[in-house]
């Protein structure tokens, strides 16, 4: 496939025509139909000029200049928000994760928040919200005499509304989040049996610690409603009908909310009770995040050879950089609401993640899922977690901590407690500049426009696939595509060469390969990590029933599946 000039891609040619497609579609700056951006280039420089705009004089040109050598060859990727926005006209946010208020138990609650949802939607963020908070359906409205509509009417509602004001988003815009001990649990859980019910929705349950040893232990366990008792159920019964929606709809996933409470550095001013759309964000009411990834892909040296090694010092580099580059957006970026902009000040969250994952293993000869990748996937993040918490020292040094920043609070954290000495030392001198900043962030679309890297830390779905691609007019088409490693490897060895046993596929994975992956990069990530368990049709549900409760025992924040079928259907084919 050629190359053409306009994008400027790096070798990789294979995946051009889908490259291209994604840049003029997503990222390419136009302007009442004049291209402002005539290359990827101008793209990049757009971004980096914009990013470094708050920076002081003495120090633009120079932080612009280390933010465009980042972001050239797709070392460094700011998610699609910055890369479309930063720079340009237009009256969009720069951040793409939201969770919106704590929704009234009132009409008016609800259309005030659902007013501020279309604002936020409507400037690009994604969102996600807490329907626990609305009275469980047939429960009398006070005043009113009649049975309330309950939570699920409420979703209904602004699924609508969603799907009038972004169109051509598809299907995950929000997430809806509900707690396991909510009498409209069982409903919440079953509502996406009906598959034109909710398509602009995530769907996650908040289970609590105390449900899963209710579960282990065969115990009943209450449903309530403000400290009312409303019925009983099996704890068991209701685990059992969460993995059997999930087995044949790909939903609801799990958030194991006590344990992202628990590890949350703002725990002591703040509850969290939801994430983003895509569940790697959890936020509190009003909170947001930036993100952007390393693409550890192109890091390797010497790949598919015995002197193979990540190069740990430009995954440092890097990583500083990522920092300033976030810290920077939060000051740049145009927000829907002005409690947003408060509380991203407040806090400064950002969010730095990896993609790349799966190839950068495999050029170095390890499995997914192995020990060897799972010993390496956690070195590269508690690298880029010391790393982080460094550079946001520094920032701190340079430009103050964060608002809400308590030393005598935040230095017994267990996640800084378990930083490099050096590190520790230097938050103790000069605090943090950012509340939470590491994050991974479900990578499809940027990763495909870098040369078709695997997505964040999941495996390659295949060497080969073709990919369902929506056009800007709108029409769909199928292009064929190659994984990066899969192309770098046949550049070395020749398009015939055999691929070495280090690749792997979904296919080839099993359950406990995911989840050992995802609780590796758990164990170095402050916030939350996007993944999904990706099980083969034919799984017997005996075999997959137990994903959610070995993710728990291993120490995630939370867990989603995806099992193709008739009813979930595919983007990607083999």
């Amino acid at each position: 496939m050629k190359t053409t000039n306009s994008l400027a891609l790096p070798a990789q040619a294979f995946s051009q025509l889908i490259a291209e497609q994604i840049w003029a579609a997503k990222y390419q700056y136009k302007s009442n139909d004049k291209k402002i951006d005539k290359t990827l280039d101008d793209t990049l420089r757009r971004v980096a000029a914009g990013l470094a705009s708050c920076e002081t004089d003495a120090r633009k040109a120079d932080v612009e200049a280390e933010f465009h050598h980042a972001m050239t060859g797709f070392k460094l990727l700011p998610a699609g928000r910055i890369l479309a926005g930063c720079g340009t006209a237009r009256n969009v946010t720069l951040s793409n994760t939201f969770v919106m208020r704590t929704i009234p138990d009132s009409v008016a609650g609800i259309m005030d928040t659902l007013k501020e949802a279309a604002l936020t939607m409507q400037m690009g963020g994604g969102i996600g919200f807490d329907f626990s908070t609305l009275r469980p359906s047939g429960t009398v409205v006070n005043g009113l005499d009649c049975p309330a509509a309950g939570p699920l009417a409420a979703m209904d509602i602004f699924d609508s509304a969603c799907k009038m004001l972004v169109k051509g988003m598809g299907r995950g815009a929000m997430m809806a989040t509900m707690r396991c001990d909510h009498p409209d649990i069982e409903a919440f859980v079953m509502v996406k049996s009906d598959r034109s019910r909710l398509r602009n929705f995530n769907l996650s349950v908040m289970v609590t610690d105390e449900f899963m040893e209710a579960v282990e232990q065969d115990r009943a366990w209450t449903l309530h409603w403000q400290g009312k008792q409303m019925r009983r159920l099996r704890a068991r019964d209701l685990w059992n009908a969460i993995m059997k929606q999930t087995y044949a709809a790909a939903e609801p996933g799990v958030l194991f909310i006590d344990r992202i409470n628990d590890a949350n550095p703002l725990r002591h001013i703040e509850t969290i009770n939801s994430t983003n759309s895509c569940a790697e964000q959890p936020l509190p009411p009003f909170g947001t995040c930036p993100l952007t990834s390393i693409n550890l892909a192109q890091l390797v040296d010497a790949p598919f050879t015995g002197q193979a090694r990540l190069d740990v010092a430009q995954l440092r580099s890097l990583t500083a950089t990522a920092v300033r580059l976030l810290d920077n957006v939060l000051d740049v970026s145009k927000f829907a609401l002005p409690e947003q902009a408060e509380m991203a000040q407040t806090q400064r969250r950002i969010g730095i993640g990896v993609t790349g994952v799966a190839d950068a293993i495999a050029m170095l000869g390890a499995r997914y899922g192995s020990p060897k990748a799972v010993f390496l996937l956690s070195s590269w993040m508690q690298t880029i977690q010391n790393a982080a918490y460094q550079a946001s020292a520094m920032l701190a040094k340079e430009r103050g901590p964060f608002k809400a920043y308590d030393p005598n609070v935040h230095l017994a954290v267990p996640a800084i407690q378990s930083l490099d000495e050096d590190v520790r030392a230097d938050i103790a001198a000069y605090g943090l500049r950012n509340a939470t900043l590491t994050s991974v962030a479900p990578t499809g679309t940027i990763s495909m426009f870098a040369g078709n890297v695997s997505s964040g830390i999941e495996p390659m779905f295949s060497t080969s696939f073709d990919r369902l691609i929506t056009t800007p007019d709108g029409t769909k088409t199928t292009e064929r595509v190659m994984d990066y490693a899969v192309w770098k490897f046949s550049q070395l060895f020749g398009a015939d060469a055999p691929l070495p046993d280090s690749f792997v596929t979904v296919a080839d994975l099993t359950p406990d390969d995911h989840v050992a992956m995802q609780a590796a990069a758990q164990k170095w990530v402050d916030s939350g990590i996007s993944k999904t368990v990706n099980c083969p049709e034919d799984i017997a549900f005996e075999d997959f029933k137990d994903i959610y409760r070995n993710a728990y025992d291993a120490g995630c924040k939370g867990c989603t599946t995806y099992r193709p079928n008739a009813v979930t259907g595919s983007i990607l084919s083999t």
